[in-house]
């Protein structure tokens, strides 16, 4: 039935008077400006664009939909140089998530977005609510949410906070997505110093959705209503945009009370809710509500659907009493959605929310102004040109250099081929890393085909033969010593190890961690990483459309690696074109690709405490060749690595670990061990003679560098028992932490 509540009267938008400030608003001073994160030159871009001052909520407002973690002000320009389009691609940047083609009519949802200033404040909470926005990404275009994934960056184990935090954010990711029922099946986890002062938590989620049954959130239609769907607004959040637009001082515990509290019992309904409406045939448009809330969701529907939007405050359902329209406006409440609905439906829409529990209240329209009219009781509390809130927010092109190099490789330390896997097989970074993902249910919906700690995840696509890999790649210390071939390196690991399962790559996302874009240096590492992104993309035919964009990650100055993430999604037409592995006793180890030999900033130096040397160069057209032979010739692997951090003898390690025995390299010569060089394949297989003579005629190199079986672990002519080394690599990170 209708809404029982009389709407209040309300005046004509073309004839509101101004707004004018409630008696409980503070003044609007320079001060007041400044701790919204309003530059000077911003601040009279706004008075020109008003011809007056600001209302406390209009400030708010404008502070939200200005800042760098809404507006991207700093990395819009750059961003557009990305390769973002392709047959594949249904809908690339700019939507809620990005959409690829699986043929047969299925197309998959999936984005990655972080919440590294919320996760370091209040882990669990910030954590949990990452994963409670991104699977509202998802679903919000109609998907189902079949997939999760995290990256993970923390600081040193042994800092006081690491612990905490640690516990906190895997708590956090496993009690939202387990409660909601969404498996998580890969990701990455990292620890360095210089993320002491900012941990990252990078979110992932795909959905499946049929391609006719897509929604976006561009508003449509004058005079239609915008509804408000989900749970109540509190006061939780208040200004968690704004926070996560500017590096941490010594007052980040401060910043407490701007982390959302998340409800995946809530996200769940509120799911299984708007699934069941949109099939009805009544949305016209959805947006969730996640940074700056009401404000971000009304503005960017309306700017997309180029309509204004009149929003009655009275009518938001809200758990608190007193709230003030700068709090209703900018809260960050979690599980709500904002929706433009035909209008002949709203008594069919009520019906499904109330079925569900869930509040629902028509709380405006969609009027031909371009404005941005909130009211609030008896006044206007804002009344805003909603367009240059949204597209026309300020763009700058920020002063970047080229970062220095980084020092030169110094001598090779002196350890035998043997204590330098062991320091691999030491170190947290490369350590068994069950006690993290063994806390998330990997299995929920019974498609997981393909568990995280081997590689790329993989879903089955639910009553099809096809399924679905992911991946989350980026190797930090590359992109600090030269951003061009560290941001190349990241997405051509994502599409190895997509390859390396027997998936076709497809598509990408990307979540860009830096620290402060108003210093040149770390602007300038920003936009080198992103230029060889662009190109490996390019190269690869692995566009990325869907993305985040996270800058200021950095405490008193001191930043972040710069950590920009790549989230791979590849298909497979069959689970018969599964390089499903493990290998077997007695399989011949082939290396496809070059011989190893750079060792500039390898994960061996790093865990020894030396970060040193020229990052390895990327070869985009090898990358595309042997990558290719693999997808080519999978039916002669049983078993696949791409070799990245470690190089061949940790790659050959965890393929013995996952075979259950030993294995033999010839090779003893650390270079060769423990180099990674790019573009290069560790496969077992039971017909090497096969598999070598098909690359010779793709002219491709390649060579049997050793042999699964036995019981012993052996390099060149060192060796340990297997049994040993697997006991040392899986109790190493519950060492190192404690």
């Amino acid at each position: 039935m209708p809404d029982p509540r009389p709407s209040p009267a309300v005046p004509a938008p073309a004839e509101a008077p101004l707004p004018e400030p409630a008696a409980a608003e503070p003044a609007i001073t320079p001060e007041l400006v400044a701790a919204h994160g309003i530059r000077p030159d911003e601040w009279e871009r706004l008075l020109a664009m008003l011809g007056r001052e600001p209302t406390w909520t209009e400030l708010g407002i404008v502070s939200a939909m200005w800042n760098e973690h809404c507006s991207y002000k700093s990395s819009k320009k750059w961003l557009r140089t990305l390769h973002t389009t392709g047959p594949q691609v249904v809908i690339g940047p700019g939507e809620n998530a990005g959409v690829v083609d699986l043929g047969d009519g299925d197309v998959l949802v999936f984005k990655m977005e972080s919440h590294n200033h919320p996760s370091f404040i209040e882990p669990y909470q910030g954590a949990a609510t990452g994963v409670g926005g991104i699977l509202r990404d998802v679903f919000t275009m109609g998907a189902r949410p079949i997939a999760a994934m995290n990256a993970l960056s923390f600081g040193d184990p042994a800092h006081p906070r690491t612990r905490r935090l640690l516990s906190g954010v895997v708590e956090g990711i496993g009690g939202y997505g387990n409660a909601f029922g969404v498996p998580n099946v890969g990701g990455e986890v990292r620890f360095h110093r210089a993320y002491d002062g900012n941990c990252l938590v990078n979110a992932f989620a795909a959905g499946l959705a049929r391609r006719e049954g897509i929604f976006t959130s561009a508003a449509s239609g004058v005079g239609r209503p915008v509804v408000y769907l989900g749970a109540r607004t509190g006061r939780d959040g208040v200004g968690g945009a704004t926070m996560a637009s500017a590096e941490f001082g010594a007052d980040a515990e401060e910043k407490r009370p701007t982390v959302q509290v998340g409800d995946p019992f809530t996200e769940k309904r509120l799911m299984e809710a708007c699934l069941e409406l949109m099939a009805t045939g009544a949305v016209v448009s959805i947006q969730d509500m996640g940074a700056a809330g009401l404000t971000c969701s009304a503005v960017e529907m309306g700017d997309k659907g180029g309509l204004g939007i009149r929003l009655d405050l009275d009518r938001v359902p809200v758990r608190e009493a007193g709230m003030t329209p700068y709090e209703m406006m900018l809260s960050e409440s979690q599980e709500r959605m904002l929706m433009v609905l035909h209008p002949e439906k709203e008594a069919e829409a009520r019906a499904i929310f109330d079925k569900w529990d869930l509040d629902f209240a028509v709380v405006g329209e969609t009027i031909a102004e371009d404005r941005f009219l909130i009211l609030s009781g008896n006044r206007v509390a804002a009344d805003l040109p909603l367009s240059r809130l949204a597209s026309s927010a300020p763009e700058y092109d920020r002063p970047w250099v080229v970062p220095p190099a980084p020092p030169p490789l110094p001598p090779l330390p002196a350890i035998g081929a043997l204590e330098g896997l062991r320091v691999l097989l030491r170190d947290p970074n490369h350590a068994w890393k069950g006690w993290i993902w063994e806390q998330y249910d990997s299995q929920v919906g019974g498609d997981t085909v393909r568990t995280p700690g081997a590689g790329a995840g993989v879903v089955r696509v639910h009553g099809t033969g096809k399924a679905v890999a992911f991946t989350a790649d980026v190797t930090p210390r590359y992109v600090a010593a030269d951003p061009l071939q560290g941001g190349r390196q990241a997405v051509a690991e994502a599409w190895r190890n997509l390859v390396a399962v027997g998936a076709r790559p497809l598509a990408a996302t990307d979540n860009l961690n830096f620290g402060n874009p108003e210093r040149p240096e770390i602007m300038g590492q920003f936009v080198l990483a992103v230029r060889g992104i662009g190109e490996a993309c390019r190269a690869l035919d692995f566009p990325i459309v869907s993305g985040n964009v996270s800058l200021y990650n950095e405490t008193e100055g001191r930043a972040i690696l710069p950590t920009p993430t790549i989230g791979g999604v590849g298909l497979l037409r069959s689970l018969g074109e599964m390089i499903a592995g493990p290998g077997r006793e007695g399989d011949a180890l082939v290396l496809i690709g070059a011989e190893g030999a750079h060792l500039g900033q390898s994960a061996l130096l790093a865990a020894l405490g030396i970060e040193a040397g020229e990052a390895p160069v990327v070869d985009l057209a090898a990358e595309r060749a042997h990558g290719e032979f693999v997808l080519a010739h999978r039916r002669l692997i049983r078993a696949c690595s791409d070799l990245s951090d470690g190089g061949l003898a940790l790659a050959a390690f965890e393929m013995a670990e996952a075979a259950g025995c030993g294995a033999v390299l010839e090779e003893g010569a650390l270079p060769a061990l423990f180099g990674e060089d790019q573009a290069r394949y560790l496969c077992a297989t039971a017909v090497p003679e096969a598999l070598l003579a098909a690359a010779e005629e793709a002219d491709l190199p390649a060579r049997v560098v050793g042999r699964l079986g036995g019981a012993v672990f052996r390099l060149g002519t060192e060796e340990a028992p297997m049994a040993d080394l697997v006991a040392l690599w899986r109790r190493a990170f519950a060492e190192a932490l404690g």
